[in-house]
Parts: C-alpha cells; sequence; structure tokens
C-alpha cells in the first residue's frame, strides 16, 4: 500500500484554481497601456477578440476601446475566475468551496457544501366548504426565495438543489 495520503478534494481544487487564476489589477493595466493591441483579450482567453484588436491598432479604435474597457475589467476578471472555479468544482465533482477569494468565506444562503438551504414554511389555506382548516408546508428556496411543495428535489425557479 502506498504511503501517499488521499488528496483533499478542496486543496487539489485551490492549488488549481491558483494556477489558472487571473489578476484584476493586471487585466486593468494590460487594457489601460496595451489595450490598444487587444493583449486583456488575450490575458482573458479571448482570442478572436485579440486579434481583432491587433489587425486594427494602427486605426487608434482599439486604443480607445482599451481605455474604456478598462473600467469594465475587474467585473471581466471576476467573470473569468468564477467560471474557472465553476469548471474546477465540477470536474472534482465538488462545491465551490466558500468564495474562491477569500477561503472559508460563504455566501449567505449556502452552505459548506455551495447549496442553498430551503426555508420550511407552514401555511394554512382557508376551509373550502367545512370547518376543517388545511395546512400546507412549503419548502422555499434559499437561493431565489420560490416556494416549491413539500419534497421537491429542485427549486422550479433557480434549479438549486433543496435538502
Amino acid at each position: 500500500m502506498s504511503t501517499m495520503p488521499y488528496p483533499n478534494p478542496q486543496a487539489v481544487f485551490q492549488q488549481q484554481y491558483e494556477a489558472v487564476r487571473r489578476d484584476e489589477v493586471v487585466g486593468v493595466l494590460l487594457a489601460l497601456f496595451l489595450g490598444c493591441f487587444g493583449l486583456h483579450h488575450f490575458y482573458l482567453g479571448r482570442v478572436g477578440l485579440g486579434i481583432l484588436y491587433c489587425c486594427f491598432f494602427w486605426t487608434g479604435i482599439p486604443a480607445i476601446l482599451g481605455f474604456i474597457e478598462c473600467f469594465f475589467m475587474p467585473g471581466r476578471v471576476r467573470m473569468y475566475n468564477a467560471i474557472q472555479a465553476a469548471g474546477l468544482a465540477a470536474a472534482l465533482g465538488i462545491g465551490i468551496p466558500g468564495y474562491v477569494g477569500y477561503p472559508g468565506w460563504v455566501a449567505p444562503g449556502y452552505s459548506a457544501q455551495g447549496y442553498a438551504q430551503p426555508i420550511h414554511v407552514s401555511v394554512q389555506t382557508a376551509p373550502a366548504a367545512g370547518n376543517v382548516v388545511a395546512e400546507t408546508t412549503l419548502v422555499a428556496c434559499g437561493n431565489c426565495r420560490k416556494t416549491n411543495p413539500a419534497g421537491a428535489r429542485f427549486c422550479s425557479g433557480c434549479g438549486t438543489p433543496l435538502a
């Protein structure tokens, strides 16, 4: 038997995520100073737009667009990092362990496994024919707060698993 310990999936996730993540400051600086050549698009894997910027850099239009895009780069880099994190977590078969920029932080309404926690709501309905008051238990999604019938496995609004 091997003496190598079984790797922790969260540790493997963190190691691989740090290898593929991009930095917001680098993205902004690339867009600001080298945006005319489209390097900020190459940085985020948008090769087609990067080539388009390289083809038209002599016109000055990509320089103006690069200056404008430097204000949008932090959001684009965060989106790129979130997509990379979701892909790695899916490949490892785990939920995204907290907000990947700050390990251990869990978004409100989510458990440590990354699933929205359902909220059980009891609703009393008005009596229809007699004096019998019916009570129905509904499950509200912890993510979008949409009510679902008891026993539902997934939210009908956003599709997150209900525990």
